[in-house]
C-alpha cells in the first residue's frame, strides 16, 4: 500500500471515425482509431498515471542502465522515430508491459529473477515489439467496435490486466476504478508470437543471442512451478498466475515457439553481460519496499505512514498498491485497510458520508490503541447507485492521516463466521514501535561467490520465509536442478 492511494482513473471520449495507417512492421494498411499522434498523446497521459500507481524505482543508476539498453534496442526497431521511454517500476510484481507511443516498463520484481543483460534485453525487446507492431492501437480499434472507450481498452487494459487484478484488489474493487480493466482481453496469441519474433530480431541487431529469450520463458516457467510446489506443500490449490505470467499466457507453447524462432539466428554474439547486470542490480530492493510497506509473516509494517497491523493466527496479509488486506484461511473474509481518499472529509462522519453514502445504520465511537475511531455498520449506496451492506471503521492514525478499515466477505454468513477475528485484526492497528521499525527494514539483493553445495548454507542466514533454499535457487535460475560453478557470483537476499 502506498502513502497516497491513486488508482488509475482515466477518462476518455471515443475517437470519432477511423484513419488508415501503414503498419511499420507488416507494411500493410490497417484501419485504426489511434494513429501515431494519438498513440503518443495517450501514452504520455497514461505515463503519469502509471508512475502514480507503481512509482519509479528511486535508483538513478539503475534507471539509466535500463534506459540505455532500451534505447539501443529501440534504435534498431521498426519505429526508431518515436521518443522512447524506459522505466523501472518500484514493484515486487514479476511484470513488464508497454503503452502506446513508446512507453515501456519493467518491474524490479522481474529484474530480480533475470540472470543477465541479454535476458533483460529480451524482455524489453518483446515489449518494444508490441509497440512497433501497434498492438495497443489494434486492440483499441477492436474494443471500440465492441463499445468500449479507446483509452479504457488500451491504457487500463495494458496496465491493470498485466497486473492480473485479483485477490485483495478484487475485494477492494468498489474503491478502485481500475478493476474495470479486468474485462479487457489480453494480447492475442498471434500478437504475442509476433512480439517474440520482433524481440528476437531486435536482440540480434544489437548483437545479443536471441536464445536469451528462451531463458526468460524458463524463468517464468520456474515461477509457475515454484508457486505450484509451494501451494501443494501448504495443502492449497496452485494459484492462478498474475503479472507477466497471466498476460503472456501458455508458457509451454511460448517456449516451443521461441526455441524455434531463436534457432533461426546463427552467428557469434557478444558476451551476454551477466557481470554488468549483477553489478547493476546489486543492492536493489527485493520484495516490498519501504514506500509500499512490508509484510513479515502475519505482520504488516508501513514506516512512511507510521502504522503496523497483525493478522489473526492462520490469516495472511496481501499488500497491493491500492489496499492492504488481512485475509482469513478460507479466503472468504478479510479486513481491507485503505488510506482515506483525498478530499473525502475532515471528520469521521464526513468520510463515512462521502465515501459510503449511508442510507441507514448505526455508528459507534471507539479507540484503536491510542487512536480515535468510528465504526459504522449499515447500508450504503455504491458508485453505480446500488445499495449494499457496509461495515467500516474510520481511524485517525499518526500525523492525522485517516484510514478506512473495511470489513469484506463473500456473503453474510462468511462475515458472521469471521467477525471475531475481523475485530482482532482491526484492534491490531497501531503506531510503529521501535521493534516494528527494525522489522520493517526492506530486503535487498546482494551478490556472493558460490561455493559448491552452498545454497543450503546461504539459506540458513537468509531472511526469506518458507523454503529459503528453493527461493534462492529460483532467483538464480537453477530451480529445476543443478548448481552454479564454484566461484561464480550468485544472488542472495539480505
Amino acid at each position: 500500500m502506498r502513502h497516497k492511494i491513486l488508482p488509475i482513473a482515466l477518462a476518455a471520449a471515443l475517437l470519432a471515425g477511423c484513419a488508415t495507417v501503414t503498419n511499420p512492421v507488416s507494411g500493410r494498411k490497417e484501419l485504426t482509431v489511434m494513429d501515431e499522434r494519438s498513440e503518443v498523446a495517450e501514452g504520455r497521459k497514461a505515463h503519469d498515471e502509471v508512475l502514480k500507481e507503481y512509482g519509479a524505482y528511486p535508483n538513478p543508476g539503475l534507471q539509466a542502465y535500463v534506459n540505455e539498453i532500451g534505447q539501443r534496442l529501440a534504435r534498431q526497431s521498426h519505429r526508431s522515430n518515436l521518443a522512447w521511454h524506459f522505466t523501472v517500476l518500484d514493484s515486487p510484481e514479476i511484470n513488464a508491459f508497454a503503452l502506446p507511443g513508446g512507453y515501456v516498463y519493467v518491474t524490479r520484481g522481474l529484474m530480480a529473477y533475470l540472470e543477465s543483460e541479454a535476458d533483460l534485453a529480451g524482455v524489453i525487446g518483446h515489449e518494444i515489439g508490441h509497440v512497433t507492431a501497434r498492438h495497443g492501437a489494434q486492440r483499441a480499434t477492436r474494443q471500440q467496435t465492441a463499445g468500449l472507450g479507446v483509452l479504457a481498452a488500451t491504457i487500463l487494459g495494458a496496465v491493470l490486466e498485466s497486473r492480473g487484478v485479483s485477490g485483495a484488489t478484487d475485494l477492494a474493487g468498489s474503491l478502485s476504478q481500475g478493476v474495470a480493466a479486468g474485462y479487457i482481453a489480453s494480447y492475442s496469441r498471434e500478437q504475442e508470437l509476433q512480439a517474440d519474433k520482433l524481440g528476437a530480431e531486435y536482440l540480434m541487431r544489437i548483437n545479443y543471442d536471441p536464445k536469451n529469450m528462451v531463458d526468460v520463458i524458463r524463468v517464468l516457467k520456474s515461477q509457475e512451478q515454484f508457486a505450484a510446489d509451494t501451494a501443494r506443500a501448504e495443502g492449497r490449490n496452485p494459484p492462478a498466475q498474475g503479472g507477466w505470467l497471466a498476460s503472456h499466457p501458455s508458457n509451454d507453447k511460448r517456449l516451443q515457439d521461441i526455441v524455434q524462432i531463436a534457432g533461426q539466428y546463427k552467428g557469434k554474439y557478444d558476451d551476454e553481460g551477466r557481470a554488468r547486470y549483477l553489478q547493476a542490480i546489486d543492492g536493489m530492493t527485493f520484495g516490498e519496499s519501504r514506500e509500499q510497506g512490508v509484510t513479515r509473516g502475519r505482520h504488516f509494517y508501513h514506516e512512511p505512514l507510521g502504522i503496523a497491523l497483525t493478522a489473526p493466527d492462520g490469516w495472511s496479509v496481501k499488500n497491493t498498491p491500492e489496499v492492504v488486506a488481512l485475509i482469513n484461511a478460507a479466503g472468504d473474509a478479510g479486513l481491507l485497510v485503505h488510506v482515506a481518499p483525498p478530499g473525502a472529509g475532515k471528520t469521521h462522519e464526513e468520510i463515512i458520508r462521502n465515501v459510503f453514502r449511508p442510507e441507514q445504520g448505526r455508528t459507534e465511537r471507539l479507540a484503536l490503541g491510542s487512536f480515535p475511531a468510528t465504526h459504522f455498520a449499515g447500508v450504503g449506496r455504491n458508485s453505480q447507485g446500488r445499495t449494499q451492506g457496509v461495515e467500516v471503521t474510520v481511524v485517525t492514525g499518526p500525523a492525522g492521516q485517516n484510514f478506512l478499515l473495511i470489513y469484506g466477505a463473500r456473503d453474510t454468513r462468511a462475515l458472521q463466521r469471521a467477525r471475531g477475528q475481523l475485530k482482532e485484526a482491526e484492534s491490531s492497528f497501531r503506531a510503529l514501535t521501535g521493534a516494528d521499525i527494525a522489522a520493517a527494514r526492506p530486503w535487498v539483493l546482494k551478490t556472493k561467490p558460490y561455493r559448491r553445495g552452498s545454497f543450503s548454507q546461504l539459506a540458513r542466514t537468509s531472511p526469506l520465509p518458507g523454503n529459503a533454499e528453493q527461493q534462492l535457487r529460483l532467483i538464480n535460475g537453477v530451480y529445476a536442478g543443478g548448481e552454479p560453478p564454484p566461484g561464480q557470483l550468485v544472488k542472495v537476499v539480505e
